[in-house]
């Protein structure tokens, strides 16, 4: 049954990882604009038989599951397998896809091509999923789990890894079109997909489960997977659908050509150009997040530091306390913390808000010790001196103090806030598509890790490089200024 959409009908919003997520969900090759995959037609036509328009969520991998249980989306639609451990943490519609695991190895190994046959190599395959559970069960495969598959198949080519196991969703897309590399074996193993939900969202299970019988028993769901080249013996013994419709594999063959390696350097360079729009959009988040971020550490930083050097002793160990806590723990643990911890004391940030404070919390400690530096640099002779002239204590700090010690501390401040520029990167794993971001996405895309590497850098080069000039800048004057007070 499909039911009409209205105007009012609440968006259905679902998230996944589009950013190396072929065929699942992901940004269409010839058009970076356009998501598309057999998950996210899947994700549309539940949608459209619930009557609810939909509302797309990027998320890295590992917080689909952190964001399904922070509130920030209905559902989750990326290859996740009902397992007795996930279904400890989610509710699960019915499968709506069955497949199984697939060996992949170079085109000239020979013998590889049983789980037995592994015994003893190095085998790639994904972080926490059934086919790493497999790899586990014979402690002499060494495994490298991994956190986006093209990066597997990657190291197979180049020698790092003996064999992959994977999905034969993701074996399809990535190891047979490639020439250095080819499937080998029977299918392994049962694996089932089901779209996530967080616990107690019973109503909204029961409803996608009654869109997907409906998709299942009409065909829709045969022809979306007809048209991606999925469509199984297993998914026909899953919906009882023996028909065999004629349905050409276009999505597939359009993902096949648009992903077909470019032919001279003008088929290159114009690829290359269709990217800069998402390069200047990656650039203009990045620079966005980390001066937000900087102007937070340099206000935080000072009043830590005036805290340590001028306030009252309890007030001053809280200083230190926060500077310790803070440079001793990961900044990646810290993003983390405050965008999916902190909801649960009833504190929800958007992941821009949670990003910039993140960054800015955690550079302000080191910004503290560089001003702490600079304040005990400035004789305490100058406030006595200061209030000598009637000034309060507090003009003293704010007049004569805190602008020498600032002056001091310039150059290292710039130079810090070229390094959170590059931390910024950090801010992907909270669903901001910065510019390191972009770099996976593209990268995955068209197997191009060389030049679209060089462009990612030479994107952090240009934002970097005006603040390498001031810093110099600074330098400079500062020394000129030390210069003309020694000839006085």
């Amino acid at each position: 049954m499909v039911l009409s959409a209205t105007a009012h009908a609440a968006p259905l919003s679902w998230a996944s990882d589009a950013e190396a997520n072929v065929p699942f969900v992901f940004h269409d090759p010839a058009d970076q604009s356009r998501l598309t995959g057999y998950e996210y037609e899947i994700a549309q036509a539940i949608a459209r038989r619930l009557g609810r328009p939909t509302r797309f969520v990027q998320n890295d991998w590992d917080g689909l599951i952190p964001g399904l249980q922070r509130g920030l989306y209905d559902m989750v639609i990326d290859g996740i397998e009902i397992t007795p451990e996930h279904e400890q943490g989610v509710l699960f519609s019915r499968p709506y896809y069955m497949t199984t695991e697939r060996i992949t190895v170079r085109r000239d190994q020979q013998g590889l091509d049983t789980l037995a046959a592994l015994h003893g190599h190095v085998v790639g395959t994904l972080k926490d999923t059934t086919a790493e559970r497999m790899l586990q069960a014979d402690p002499s495969i060494r495994i490298r789990a991994y956190e986006e598959e093209t990066n597997a198949y990657t190291d197979l080519k180049n020698g790092r890894l003996d064999a992959v196991l994977l999905d034969g969703t993701i074996a399809l897309y990535y190891g047979t079109p490639d020439p250095d590399l080819k499937l080998v074996g029977a299918p392994i193993g049962q694996v089932a997909y089901g779209v996530a939900f967080a616990q107690g969202n019973i109503a909204l299970r029961d409803q996608v489960n009654a869109a997907l019988d409906g998709m299942m028993r009409d065909g829709e769901l045969h022809r979306i997977l007809a048209r991606w080249k999925l469509w199984t013996p297993a998914m026909e013994a899953l919906t009882g659908d023996a028909s065999t419709p004629d349905i050409a594999p276009e999505a597939w063959d359009h993902y096949r050509a648009a992903t077909a390696p470019t032919a001279g350097w003008r088929a290159r360079f114009d690829r290359y150009v269709g990217f800069l729009p998402l390069l200047l959009h990656g650039a203009l988040l990045t620079f966005a997040v980390s001066a937000c971020a900087m102007v937070l550490a340099v206000g935080l930083g000072l009043a830590l530091a005036l805290m340590r050097r001028y306030g009252p002793r309890w007030l001053g160990a809280l200083a230190t306390l926060y500077v310790e806590i803070v440079r001793g723990t990961p900044l990646l643990i810290q993003i983390l913390f405050i965008f999916y911890a902190l909801p649960g004391i009833g504190l929800r940030l958007s992941p821009f808000v949670a990003g910039v404070l993140a960054l800015g919390m955690n550079y302000a400690a080191y910004e503290a010790e560089n001003y702490r530096a600079g304040l005990q640099s400035v004789a305490r002779g100058q406030i006595e001196a200061a209030v000598a002239l009637n000034m309060t204590h507090f003009q003293a700090l704010r007049f004569v103090v805190v602008p020498q010690a600032v002056r001091m501390v310039i150059p290292v401040m710039t130079n810090d806030f070229i390094s959170l520029l590059k931390d910024s990167s950090l801010v992907s794993v909270i669903t901001l598509t910065e510019l390191s971001q972009t770099y996976v996405r593209l990268s995955s895309t068209y197997y191009d890790y060389f030049g679209t590497g060089l462009l990612i850098g030479i994107a952090y080069l240009l934002l970097g490089l005006p603040f390498v000039r001031l810093a110099r800048m600074a330098e400079a004057r500062f020394h000129t200024g030390r210069q003309r007070r020694g000839h006085i």
